[in-house]
């Protein structure tokens, strides 16, 4: 899967801009707040119909333009695929493959394959469960139509849950007949999505523990847990068994909503006891088993967006990941970076082909 060529009108900082892309290394390199990070967001935006950064549509428009248009062209073997995006202010979104538009934006999602790595990724380790569960979803979701499909019909019903339970707070009252609908449409879906997760982490645990190792060179023990009241439950069970509490709080307290991963390493909590260069390490071989993964079941090689690569690793580690993923194995990779000539270092010790661009106010310069 390569990228041959993107088009931008109106997309964040950009007024109008187009590149044409090398099929390895493309890299984009200025001074920080010129757009770099914004490109690799127009890539993303291709493969999820979203922002990887705001995901909220009208606010990724240029200020002072209408609307903005993200256009790519890509080669999947000999298929040639062109897809658009659109959106004008408080209109609905448009996405379109071969001037086809989709009817549903989730028939799109997992076309054209991408994993990014950013520097905000810390939060998968700093942030809530709410983060780590988006990360669960968005890989299964890239191969399994049937698992986003019951993932988007377990919100909905939770929402739907969540509003009854405030209702009969606010008036006194009490349906049990009502609630049981919900809960049974929540049982269904949660309890696939539940085997669903464990499923895949069963599989992918390999995957990070070897790309781990291939990067580091150590010894040092990584292990992902999946934690989730229905390793010993069905949902149905946990559904009975907190109706009480959720009558009192008016909320839904157990699900696959409360589901999180655990990251350790050495057999402790990588939050608490991991150094800065260990965390992105960890992050790094994360996203980059993820990548391996979905190569696996898809058979194609996603795209790579590598989001200022150099936060926080040392030069010992930044060439490990060089070295790493000019392998064959991997495709097409988007870099960004302040220093042109340490990342053109960089790339020169892979031997690969590398494309540069500088990118100046939203303005894109191949060199």
């Amino acid at each position: 899967m390569f990228l041959n060529k993107i088009q931008l009108i109106g997309f964040k900082n950009y007024g109008q801009a187009e590149a044409e892309f090398a099929h390895k290394f493309n890299c984009f390199t200025g001074n920080n707040g010129m757009g770099k990070t914004n490109m690799l967001d127009a890539i993303y935006y291709l493969s999820f119909c979203k922002s990887f950064y705001n995901p909220a549509d009208n606010q990724n428009i240029k200020a002072d333009a209408p609307f903005f248009m993200i256009q790519g062209a890509y080669q999947s073997g000999e298929e040639q695929l062109e897809i658009f995006c659109g959106l004008k202010r408080n209109e609905k979104k448009q996405f379109k493959l071969n001037k086809k538009e989709y009817p549903r934006l989730s028939d799109h999602i997992g076309l054209l394959p991408l994993v990014m790595i950013a520097p905000e990724d810390a939060e998968l380790i700093h942030g809530g469960s709410e983060i780590r569960r988006k990360f669960i979803d968005g890989v299964i979701s890239q191969y399994n139509k049937q698992y986003l499909e019951q993932l988007m019909k377990y919100n909905r019903v939770l929402i739907q849950r969540n509003a009854l339970l405030k209702s009969f707070y606010e008036k006194s009252y009490f349906d049990i007949a009502a609630l049981e609908i919900y809960d049974e449409q929540l049982s269904e879906s949660g309890n696939f999505i539940f085997s669903e997760r464990k499923t895949f982490f069963d599989t992918f645990n390999q995957y990070f523990n070897q790309t781990f190792l291939e990067l580091t060179k150590q010894k040092e023990q990584v292990s992902l847990q999946l934690s989730s009241a229905l390793h010993e439950f069905k949902m149905e069970s946990l559904l009975a068994k907190s109706l009480d509490k959720d009558r009192q709080s008016q909320y839904t307290n157990v699900g696959i909503h409360k589901d999180d991963l655990l990251f350790e390493i050495n057999h402790q909590t990588v939050k608490k006891f991991a150094s800065q260069g260990q965390q992105k390490t960890f992050l790094i071989a994360l996203k980059l088993a993820q990548y391996a993964f979905i190569a696996q079941i898809k058979n194609r090689l996603p795209i790579l967006l590598l989001d200022d690569v150099y936060d926080k690793l040392d030069e010992i580690r930044l060439n490990s990941i060089m070295q790493h993923i000019s392998q064959p194995t991997f495709g097409q990779i988007f870099i960004t970076d302040t220093h042109r000539q340490r990342i053109s270092e960089a790339i020169n010790h892979t031997g690969k082909e590398a494309a540069y661009f500088e990118i100046d106010n939203g303005q894109v310069v191949s060199i």
